[in-house]
C-alpha cells in the first residue's frame, strides 16, 4: 500500500485537527528525507489524520499491538490519541514510516524532557523521545525494528542538534521491543514505574 495523493483521501465525519503550521519543538521531522536501510528506503511522513486514521485504527486493533498501546475500538479512539498531539505545540510528532513508499509502521518523535516522563528520569535539556509500533506482519520478527531505529536515532541526531541523547520507555514486559532498542545501540539505564506500565528507561548517547 502507498500513500495516496492529496485529494484522494476518503471524507470522515469525525472532526480532525490538521497539523498546526508552528515549528516543532522536536525539528520539521517531515523534512528529514530518507534514510537507507538494509529494508529498504525509509523516511518518516507526518500523519494527516484523514488521509490516515483509517490505516492506524487498523493497526491498532491488531491484538499483537493492541497488547502495548491499549487504542483498539473504534477510529474515533485513534482520533483522539492523534489530536491529542497534533492540537498542541508540537513536542511530540506522530508519524507514519514508509519503506520504499509503504506504509509499514507508526512513530511519535517527543520532547521527552518537555513530557510528563521526565518525572520518572533525569531528563536533559533537548532529549528526544521515541515510541514505534510495527503495523504490518509481514515485517515484525525480522530484526526490522532494530534496523529502523537506528535509522530514526540517526536522522534525529543529525536534525536535532541540541539533542545529546534520545530516550524510550517500552514496557519491561515487552521483550521484543527492549531487544530492538538494545540492538539498535540504547542501553537500559533504569526502571521506571509509570501510570500505565513498569517502563525500561533506554538510553542512547549521542
Amino acid at each position: 500500500m502507498s500513500i495516496r495523493e492529496p485529494g484522494c483521501e476518503d471524507t470522515l465525519e469525525l472532526e480532525l485537527p490538521r497539523p498546526a503550521a508552528y515549528p516543532a519543538p522536536v525539528g520539521a521531522v517531515g523534512a528529514w528525507g530518507p534514510a537507507a536501510t538494509a529494508g529498504g528506503r525509509f523516511r518518516l511522513l507526518p500523519v494527516e489524520p484523514r488521509r490516515d486514521l483509517a490505516l492506524l485504527a487498523g493497526w491498532m486493533n491488531d491484538p499483537v499491538v493492541d497488547r502495548w498501546w491499549s487504542l483498539a475500538g473504534p477510529q474515533e479512539r485513534t482520533a483522539a490519541h492523534l489530536g491529542a498531539q497534533l492540537a498542541g505545540d508540537g513536542r511530540s510528532v506522530p508519524c507514519l514510516g514508509l519503506l520504499d513508499g509503504r506504509p509499514m509502521s507508526y512513530w511519535e518523535v517527543y520532547r521527552a524532557d518537555l513530557d510528563p516522563l521526565a518525572r520518572y528520569y533525569p531528563a536533559a535539556p533537548h532529549d528526544i523521545g521515541l515510541h514505534l509500533l510495527i503495523g504490518t506482519a509481514r515485517d515484525r520478527s525480522r530484526g526490522l525494528g532494530a534496523e529502523l531505529l537506528r535509522a530514526v536515532s540517526a536522522l534525529v541526531l543529525r536534525h536535532h542538534p541540541r539533542c545529546a541523547r534520545i530516550v524510550a520507555e517500552p514496557d519491561v514486559r515487552n521483550a521484543a521491543s527492549v531487544a530492538a532498542f538494545r540492538a539498535a545501540g540504547f542501553r537500559k539505564a533504569a526502571e521506571a514505574e509509570l501510570p500505565d506500565k513498569r517502563a525500561a528507561i533506554m538510553l542512547r548517547d549521542r
